[in-house]
């Protein structure tokens, strides 16, 4: 008898599910790429974050020092230094622009919805991981956030995928790869605290204890390997701590208490917001999958506590770290926005997971309702959209940037009311999917459209009359912001300015808002740089050739008795100049 010839040909399971995983990452990072990188350069830096954290790591490919970052010149301890050692790598290499400055803030939110694409995927299949992906990558905010310049956005990958290795970290038995996901955890939080400080090792840490005690799944953490974890953690995040600590004997303090402790618990900073005040953020911040927020909650919350408990811990567990993220900043006396973006990884998995749960039955009726609730919000924006122009009575001085504004409302009109007429199609014939994607695909046409807009309502950036500058400025010449520091002059300039502001010196006061400590720091070299009013009108007169940034609204108080020839403006800033070059 011959024996049957063995079945090589067969696939094997296991490498069909390794190629499936390698072909989707592929697919998908290059479809986030181009999706993030789209129109990243399209407008100039903003004030003030943008020119911020764009200046700081120009300062340190200009000066070799990663270890203490300065602002104009200044020590800069309020953030922690990650981001602006990679954004200094890109500016080495391609120099100071937005795209140099914007780039890895667009990687990282790439890499965000790779890991939250991974973590659905790996619980809920590869459906759900998709769908989670398409949902944060167009999430109002997150998507709006990869286009600006803070730290937001890599704090919130690390501390996501700090809580994704945990997860997973519980669910594998004892051996190699626990290790490696617990290693994972403690790494991501290093990482974190490097982005934004503390907060990327106290969010994960609360969130899982909190977690485990509501859920009772103490068992399930035994191993975590705390020890050669804490080793992970102090050999990533330790090293610049220590070292700037040693080359800054002022750091510890500013950093630790002023900057994490009284950021937290006192109005300081002024950016108290009430208590409630994160509540409109999030359902504006996730949309338009904000119609599908409370079907996701209600299929979680069938069957009462003791299903939760028995059957959906895993799941609850991206409840649990939206709920204690979003309380924890609420509770913030210092409230912004991007603060929750954490957050948003755990919603696009929830969400993710019901939509692919709803796009295989098809005529789920939450799905239904959710898509005409969004059909409705889009016809009547659509209409607002084309209709505002016809009853909005332009200001003379916002006449030019209106017209621009008035083309594109019209063709964001075209696209709310397109997809309200398209939907409403598909819900007729109950075709639910098709239903789905025309929904996806024109909101992120609307997104990506967008992008134009900052430029044209963006009055705050001084990019044209600093590139003149630029193009005007000799050996010898000086540049002073009046009135203000203005972030986004440095980095286009290529240089560090003066500052001029109208104070008492002898009050003890905050006159240079975030650069006061570090001109208190190094008064020896500092205080020719930044100066009062009075310091400024005799050098304005002295000075060979001086040129001045200043707000329109504060020229008479600094110039209505100096010599000065307007060189160039914009509808918020002027630049001035003390004695125009002969010709």
């Amino acid at each position: 008898m011959i024996a049957p010839e063995q079945n090589s040909e067969l696939p094997n399971p296991q490498n069909t599910a390794s190629a499936s995983w390698r072909r989707d990452l592929t697919w998908l990072a290059l479809i986030l790429v181009a999706w993030f990188g789209l129109f990243l350069g399209s407008r100039p830096l903003s004030n003030p974050d943008e020119g911020r954290y764009t200046e700081i790591p120009r300062e340190m490919a200009a000066t070799n020092d990663y270890v203490t970052p300065r602002l104009n010149g200044v020590k800069y301890f309020e953030k922690p230094p990650l981001l602006y050692w990679l954004t200094a790598l890109t500016i080495e290499v391609a120099g100071v622009n937005e795209w140099t400055a914007r780039a890895w803030v667009a990687i990282f939110a790439t890499l965000g919805c790779l890991a939250t694409y991974a973590a659905a995927r790996g619980l809920f299949g590869r459906a759900a991981g998709w769908w989670a992906a398409v949902v944060l990558a167009t999430m109002l905010l997150y998507y709006t956030l990869s286009r600006v310049v803070i730290l937001d956005m890599p704090v919130s990958v690390f501390v996501a995928t700090a809580l994704f290795a945990f997860l997973f970290g519980i669910r594998t038995p004892a051996g190699p790869g626990r290790r490696w996901l617990f290693w994972a955890f403690y790494a991501s939080m290093a990482l974190a605290v490097l982005s934004k400080g503390l907060i990327g090792f106290l969010l994960p840490c609360t969130v899982a204890f909190v977690w485990l005690l509501v859920f009772n799944q103490w068992k399930r953490l035994r191993p975590c390997h705390p020890f050669t974890g804490a080793l992970v953690l102090l050999a990533i995040a330790a090293p610049w701590h220590v070292l700037a600590a040693r080359a800054n004997a002022d750091f510890a303090q500013f950093y630790f208490i002023h900057e994490h402790w009284t950021r937290f618990t006192t109005t300081v900073h002024e950016r108290y917001q009430p208590w409630w005040y994160f509540a409109p953020v999030l359902l504006v911040g996730i949309f338009p999958w904000t119609v599908f927020a409370f079907q996701t909650l209600r299929e979680n919350a069938r069957g009462g506590w003791r299903a939760i408990r028995n059957e959906r811990a895993d799941e609850w567990f991206f409840i649990v770290w939206a709920v204690v993220i979003f309380l924890f900043f609420s509770k913030s006396q210092s409230k912004l926005p991007p603060y929750i973006l954490p957050i948003f990884p755990a919603l696009a998995v929830l969400i993710g997971k019901w939509l692919a749960d709803a796009w295989r039955a098809r005529t789920a009726p939450g799905l239904r309702a959710g898509l005409a609730v969004y059909a409705i919000f889009s016809a009547l924006l659509g209409l607002a959209l084309a209709l505002w122009p016809l009853v909005w009575s332009v200001p003379e001085k916002h006449a030019a940037a209106t017209k621009l504004i008035i083309g594109e409302s019209i063709w964001f009109a075209v696209i709310f009311l397109g997809s309200a007429a398209a939907l409403a199609w598909c819900l007729r014939r109950g075709k639910m999917r098709r239903a789905l994607v025309v929904m996806t695909a024109g909101f992120a046409l609307w997104l990506a459209s967008g992008n134009h807009l900052g430029d044209e309502l963006d009055t705050r950036s001084t990019k044209s009359l600093s590139l003149e500058l630029a193009r005007r400025l000799a050996p010898g010449d000086t540049v002073y912001s009046v009135g203000e520091y203005i972030q986004d002059v440095a980095p286009y300039t290529g240089r560090t300015i003066n500052v001029a502001i109208d104070f008492d010196p002898t009050a003890d006061d905050d006159p240079f808002g975030e650069l006061t400590f570090g001109v208190r720091a190094e008064p020896e070299k500092a205080a020719s740089r930044f100066i009062d009013k009075a310091e400024f009108t005799r050098r304005w007169f002295a000075e060979s050739r001086a040129y001045a940034f200043v707000q329109k609204r504060k020229a008479d108080r600094y110039f209505s008795s100096l010599p000065h020839t307007v060189v160039g403006e914009t509808s918020r800033y002027l630049l001035l100049v003390n004695k125009p070059a002969a010709h």
